[in-house]
């Protein structure tokens, strides 16, 4: 599903075969969750090119993640992004779900380590969430208090509880969960940020207790350059019930409309949404499609 015997991808400075790259079973890593890691697309641009979108925004992450968590981190994003797009030329991929992680050696202590490992693979993968309107529901399970995380790490032991939600939601026969936080504001999806849309305006719940992701960031670009205007604040789940649509928003997700909040189906037609717009710019952007404005044509 993700490789095989002839799938190449980066392990500390080596360009090795997938199916015969190993780890140190005895790694802190594995023992503790103790690890971060990035999710990154590529995208076979208008042009035939393969660009990877932000990378240097998805590294510097890393490297931020990496610290927060007192991993060492002696590498530099140009030499990281250099090596991404090898892994991608040699396996020939240009849409790609692109993982890189940085984990720890051997260590049953919790003391400091003094290196890291790092690892970069990539593999072929269609929207996270597919590409039909999504039926959330509302999680059991909160996000963690950010007292207790250093919550703008992504961090591996972080989506435990992100795939206990996940995992509920679709027990319960939904496709997607929505996390509150520990004061029962409006969090975040187990894996992507979120909006919703009230009589033309966006809101979206404010950093701190979310990670806010690289493809947030990038929606409140598009937001800024239409002139959509975007509240940033904490929401409850009252304020969603109410609203006219919803979306999230993550890499792996892309931007993906809601059809419903715990039963409630949103009134305004996916189609007629500012979400809707943000999905198909936000696609533009990625692939670098030049799209004429039609007030400019003569």
């Amino acid at each position: 599903m993700y490789y095989n015997n002839n799938t190449i991808l980066f392990l500390d400075g080596k360009y090795v075969k997938a199916a015969e790259a190993t780890m140190d079973l005895y790694s802190q890593s594995l023992h503790y969750g103790y690890s971060v890691f990035e999710g990154i697309r590529s995208y076979r641009t208008e042009t035939g090119e393969t660009k990877i979108f932000k990378p240097v925004e998805h590294f510097e992450r890393l490297r931020i993640s990496a610290e927060s968590l007192n991993l060492p981190y002696p590498w530099h994003a140009d030499e990281l992004i250099k090596a991404t797009y090898e892994v991608l030329a040699k396996n020939n991929f240009q849409n790609a779900y692109i993982r890189p992680v940085v984990y720890a050696p051997a260590n049953m202590t919790f003391a400091t380590n003094t290196v890291s490992h790092i690892v970069i693979e990539a593999w072929e993968m269609a929207p996270f969430l597919g590409d039909k309107l999504l039926r959330i529901v509302t999680s059991s399970f909160q996000r963690p208090n950010p007292k207790a995380f250093k919550i703008h790490a992504k961090a591996a032991g972080h989506y435990v509880n992100s795939i206990l939600a996940s995992q509920e939601a679709k027990a319960k026969g939904y496709d997607e969960a929505l996390l509150l936080d520990m004061n029962d504001h409006i969090a975040e999806g187990p894996g992507a940020n979120m909006f919703f849309e009230k009589n033309g305006v966006l809101y979206t719940p404010q950093a701190g207790n979310i990670l806010a992701g690289i493809t947030r960031a990038t929606v409140l670009e598009i937001c800024a350059a239409e002139g959509f205007t975007v509240i940033e604040g904490q929401f409850t789940m009252e304020d969603l019930r109410k609203a006219d649509s919803a979306f999230y928003c993550g890499t792996a997700a892309e931007v993906i409309g809601w059809q419903s909040i715990d039963d409630t189906v949103f009134p305004l037609d996916w189609k007629d949404t500012k979400g809707a717009i943000i999905q198909q710019l936000y696609t533009h952007r990625v692939t670098e499609k030049q799209v004429v404005k039609k007030e400019s044509l003569a």
